[in-house]
């Protein structure tokens, strides 16, 4: 869960609860080829790598049926300004691939699902000639559900698992679960499919679980997705420049706190200041080499100090009352200028400007760059390059399989073709309507055309918001800035199965960061948490990760 997303993904310490049920996908199924890498434990341990991931990633055919507005660059998305009308779209999937069958898919939904037969997904059924009838749960609680699926023996032909639920068994539970797309995908193979065939590699490379191409993936963006917002138009009429150093984030702090008139200058920053103290980010690549060693992130001297740095925001009375209480929903404050810098999603940009612009059409945010803490150039890491996929069960015959590529070839379509409008949008008229290039939904549309087909497959990534172009240009050019600062991690790409008895081993961070920031514990707390980490399993873990580099190599750069 982010720090201001009190009804976001589920933390890391739910998800694990639902773990426990899951274990018996481990010892349960089939065995799993050995993975190429790790420590000679269990055959799935470790990763896949050189000559056997070559040899399983689909062939890269990039997409020619549009151009975008705004190039990808620095690992950015691609830009798109306009909606073009439904004559003008491009086609690129022009004939039917589905062969009628019909498929179960399991997917994670925030908010209330629409009913069975709707003319939306009827539309959809039709376009792709495969019925799909979903099975989709609570979004917040995914995970415990998704464990429970894993450990029975009723699962449905797709189901969806996001990037943050890869956590304790679930790893091991999609190895023996869930089906080898390499046979119909590998090399040349996905050429048949050719939305597919357009994906990035690396998205490929991260789909690759237990040593078998079994994920469709989602493609994700180089540059972090967390951004840190302020409110511009707030900014621009005190005259504040948004700061360059974690000195002039406080000192600014200090203006714009006014707790008398209900006003705050943030919410909690920690997601932001991990960046601005250049912390690792999360597993697989929360590993750097020093002096030929492997230190974890929670060792180092940065973790502790953006700790530090967040936790003297708390203390200074410059965070919302609701941040600390870990209650309410702290990007309404912010969009009400209740509190005017809060980090979250860089989706955010969007989803806070479509809606305050309806009542309040001069309302402006933007995402300030991000800095070192000493005011120079920051140490940014590479986003994994995918993060949600979809996987198909182990006892799918191939004409099922098949039929589910066609459908994951038709959600995989870029911006600007008929197939990415009718998934987004819905029907002409019915679920939206477009009016001098500015695509509306309806009330219908709104009612029933969910992202859930987004987690099917995936295009390249790109922004596309044609009734606030002003946010496109200012999200894809945030993204081309903060990418010239990244570099790519260690095990940057590799989807890494650890040893399930280090399953848990960093579970207790998570709360222990919340605790720190808020004035609950110390910075010794962490310490002494970390001296408990190593000798619970975290340097064999190390030792473990260094083998693993060693035959390897690393993607770092």
């Amino acid at each position: 869960m982010t720090p201001n997303s009190a009804s976001g993904r589920p933390s890391r310490r739910s998800f694990l609860a639902s773990t426990a049920v899951a274990a018996a996908v481990v010892s349960g199924g089939a065995p799993l080829l050995t993975s190429c890498g790790g420590s000679g434990g269990s055959k799935n341990e470790g990763t896949t790598y050189g000559k056997k991931l070559k040899g399983l990633l689909p062939a890269y055919v990039a997409s020619r049926a549009v151009t975008p507005d705004i190039p990808s660059k620095n690992g950015s998305a691609a830009g798109f300004l306009t909606a073009e009308p439904a004559d003008k779209l491009a086609v690129s999937v022009p004939k039917k691939l589905g062969k009628g069958g019909e498929l179960t898919v399991m997917a994670p939904l925030w908010g209330t699902s629409p009913k069975a037969g709707n003319p939306y997904w009827t539309a959809m059924d039709e376009a792709v000639g495969v019925k799909v009838t979903w099975q989709n749960q609570d979004g917040v609680t995914y995970g415990a559900k998704l464990g429970a699926v894993l450990a029975s023996s009723s699962i449905p032909d797709v189901v969806v698992v996001p990037g943050w639920e890869l956590n304790g068994k679930i790893p091991s539970g999609i190895s023996n679960k869930f089906a080898d797309l390499g046979p119909y995908l590998s090399g040349d193979k996905v050429k048949e499919y050719p939305n597919l065939a357009a994906i990035p590699s690396p998205a490929w490379q991260r789909s690759v679980f237990g040593g078998k191409l079994r994920g469709l993936p989602m493609p994700t963006e180089a540059a972090p997705g967390i951004a840190p917002f302020y409110r511009a138009d707030l900014f621009e009429r005190k005259g504040y420049q948004p700061p360059t150093s974690t000195q002039e984030f406080y000192d600014l702090c200090k203006e714009i706190s006014a707790p008398k008139s209900k006003v705050w200058a943030c919410a909690d920053m920690s997601w932001a200041a991990y960046n601005f103290f250049g912390v690792l980010p999360a597993k697989p690549n929360y590993w750097k080499l020093v002096d030929g060693k492997l230190v974890n992130r929670c060792e180092t001297d940065e973790y502790l100090e953006a700790l530090e740095w967040v936790r003297s925001l708390f203390s200074a009375g410059f965070v919302h009352p609701d941040a600390k209480a870990e209650q309410g929903d702290l990007g309404n404050l912010f969009a009400s200028g209740k509190i005017w810098m809060y980090n979250a999603n860089i989706s955010d940009w969007y989803g806070k400007t479509v809606v305050q612009r309806l009542d309040h059409p001069k309302f402006e945010m933007a995402a300030m760059d991000y800095f070192a803490h000493d005011g120079g150039r920051p140490t940014l890491y590479n986003a994994a390059p995918a993060d949600i996929w979809c996987f198909v069960n182990k006892n799918a015959d191939a004409r099922t399989i098949k039929d589910i590529l066609a459908l994951a070839n038709y959600t995989s379509a870029p911006w600007g073709t008929k197939e990415q409008r009718l998934k987004a949008y819905g029907i002409e008229g019915t679920h939206h309507t477009l009016k001098d290039g500015v695509l509306t939904k309806t009330a219908q549309g709104n009612n029933e055309v969910f992202a859930t087909y987004e987690y099917i497959a995936s295009p390249a990534p790109f922004r596309a918001w044609p009734d606030h172009p002003d946010v496109v240009k200012g999200v894809v050019e945030w993204q081309q800035r903060q990418g010239a600062h990244c570099t790519k991690p260690l095990f940057y790409g590799m989807q890494i199965q650890e040893p399930n008895r280090y399953a848990e081993l960093q579970a207790q961070f998570e709360d222990l960061e919340k605790d720190i920031v808020r004035g609950r514990k110390k910075i010794g707390d962490m310490q002494q948490a970390v001296s408990d980490w190593k000798s619970r399993g975290g340097d064999k873990l190390r030792d473990w990760y260094k083998k693993l580099l060693d035959e390897t190599g690393s993607s770092a750069s």
